[in-house]
């Protein structure tokens, strides 16, 4: 057992629990649910781009690919990364250099790095309790049939993100076991439900009100690429998340080995099987034979749905299942709820781990650093954070202000995809002179999957400012939030009351990697 109050965590996590925690980030079936309306309702110059859905979480999941690829080499020579993730590999890259002048830009790139993914990690967990609390005013009122109003919502938020920061406080085999039991049950729910759906479209293919798409290749084959490209700045963020399990490196009991590993597992299980399935069976089975309100037809009404997902689901039930249509669509938000659980827990854990690196190099405040002696968790980080995710909760979940949510979002995915292409460029920093780089493993990969995410960044801007299924003036507080973070950091950095400490830390770690080479 590691001495944990020497300020170690236990390496305690296998393959299997390195790769469910990652899993867990992605939770296949949640965001179907929740970003469904979303991608029904995005639309180019007035016109629907549904149509590309499947394909473009197909072009998402070949980025994310790239980007997971470039994760999963920098953590296999880097396996000592521990906590630090993206924010340790861009030290690493510049301090691994032989010319000093390489080398005294290592501060600068960690800084930048970690400093800039806080708008990613330590608003996505708020963005899940919003998410979560939403959900069970929807739950609340499929039940008991009446609405819940702000307060009532805005109290569940906090006792939400309590919850999930308790659990991450246990320490990280908690979260482990929860991840698996949550996994298993959103998995075998997802297979249900889209048989269910493929089952209705093959059974009902003549029915009354027709469906969106032709035929099954249709669903595949996009009408325009254009459309494709649209839906892809949408469709990453469902398989976000697979980079978390390296922030694990001090807890795995093989990092050299599994980190690498889980990375690419847990994406190619819930993006390249789950969600891909998933998505095909629900654009095969919507339609006005499966999905009509006030507002139309199949695409036309889910994008004015609150849960399209669950009313597909009270449809297809009351077919096959005796009417009991509306009983399903509750079971089926309950596991999405679960979900929610893993995937706040998973992003938590996350966030957490990385700030104690950068703690622990007195880039940030040491109340951030502090680990628990008995669960050997990083609990000032994780007290600070669940406050943090609270507010953010609260903000989002807000029925009388529905821009919210859109606001943080944007913000949070402009932080992933800035990290995300950061970390490609240092993939190519980091194998630039060394002496096992590949062509196409550590150039093309890596070169490829830095220009894709900052094409994505670009587009996903592009359409929020353009109001094509957001509202604009979401994307410009979203910037705002950025630069205003990134004026914060510069600041910090400036008066930061250890940073004599923290400059000693990285030219110790120069001088240690000098003598190793």
């Amino acid at each position: 057992m590691a001495d944990t109050s020497a300020g170690e965590m236990r390496r305690s996590l296998t393959l299997t629990g390195v790769t469910v925690n990652a899993m867990a980030l992605i939770a296949p079936g949640a965001f179907l649910w929740t970003t469904f309306q979303t991608q029904a309702a995005l639309s180019r110059h007035g016109s629907s781009t549904a149509d590309g859905m499947w394909a473009g979480l197909f072009l998402a999941l070949i980025l994310a690919m790239l980007t997971a690829y470039s994760y999963a080499e920098l953590a296999r020579i880097y396996p000592d990364a521990g906590t630090g993730s993206s924010y340790y590999f861009a030290e690493a890259a510049f301090l691994d250099k032989e010319r000093p002048e390489h080398q005294r830009y290592a501060r600068l790139a960690k800084m930048s790095v970690g400093w800039i993914s806080h708008l990613y990690y330590w608003i996505y967990p708020g963005i899940m309790v919003a998410y979560t609390a939403t959900l069970f005013g929807y739950l609340y009122s499929a039940i008991f049939h009446h609405t819940l109003t702000y307060v009532p919502l805005a109290i569940v938020a906090i006792l939400f993100a309590a919850l999930v920061g308790y659990i991450s406080y246990r320490g990280i085999n908690g979260s482990t076991m929860t991840s698996i039991a949550i996994n298993v049950i959103q998995i075998t729910c997802l297979l249900l439900v889209s048989v269910l759906f493929i089952w209705f479209r093959i059974a009902h293919g003549q029915a009354v009100g027709g469906f969106e798409r032709a035929s099954a290749v249709h669903v595949i084959i996009p009408h325009s690429v254009i459309d494709m490209l649209y839906q892809s700045t949408i469709a990453i963020l469902l398989l976000v998340g697979f980079e978390s399990v390296t922030a694990l490196g001090s807890e795995a009991v093989n990092p050299h080995r599994d980190i690498k590993r889980g990375v690419l597992i847990s994406l190619l299980i819930q993006g390249g099987v789950c969600y891909l399935f998933e998505y095909f069976s629900a654009n095969l089975a919507i339609g006005g034979a499966s999905l009509t309100t006030a507002a139309g037809n199949g695409y036309a009404a889910a994008g004015q749905d609150a849960a399209p997902i669950g009313d597909m689901i009270k449809t297809v039930g009351n077919h096959y299942l005796g009417n009991t249509g509306q009983t399903l669509a509750i079971l089926v938000a309950f596991t999405v709820l679960l979900a929610l659980v893993g995937t706040a827990l998973a992003s938590l854990n996350t966030a957490v781990r990385i700030t104690y690196a950068m703690s622990k190099d007195k880039e940030m405040p040491a109340v951030l650093g502090l680990l628990h002696g008995r669960f050997a968790s990083p609990y000032g980080g994780v007290l600070v954070l669940t406050i943090v995710s609270a507010a953010f909760g609260v903000f989002g979940c807000n029925p009388y202000q529905v821009d919210n949510l859109t606001q943080i979002t944007l913000a949070s995915n402009l932080g992933t995809f800035i990290v995300y292409g950061a970390t490609c460029g240092i993939a190519l920093v980091a194998f630039a002179s060394r002496h096992d780089r590949h062509l196409v493993k550590h150039i093309a990969i890596p070169g490829l999957g830095l220009v894709l995410n900052v094409f994505e960044m670009l587009g996903v801007l592009y359409i929020a400012v353009t109001g094509s299924g957001t509202t604009p003036g979401d994307a410009y507080k979203a910037i705002g939030v950025v630069v205003l973070w990134a004026i914060i950091g510069v600041i910090w950095v400036v008066a930061n009351p250890h940073k004599r400490h923290a400059q000693t830390i990285v030219r110790e770690r120069a001088r240690r990697s000098l003598a190793a080479s």
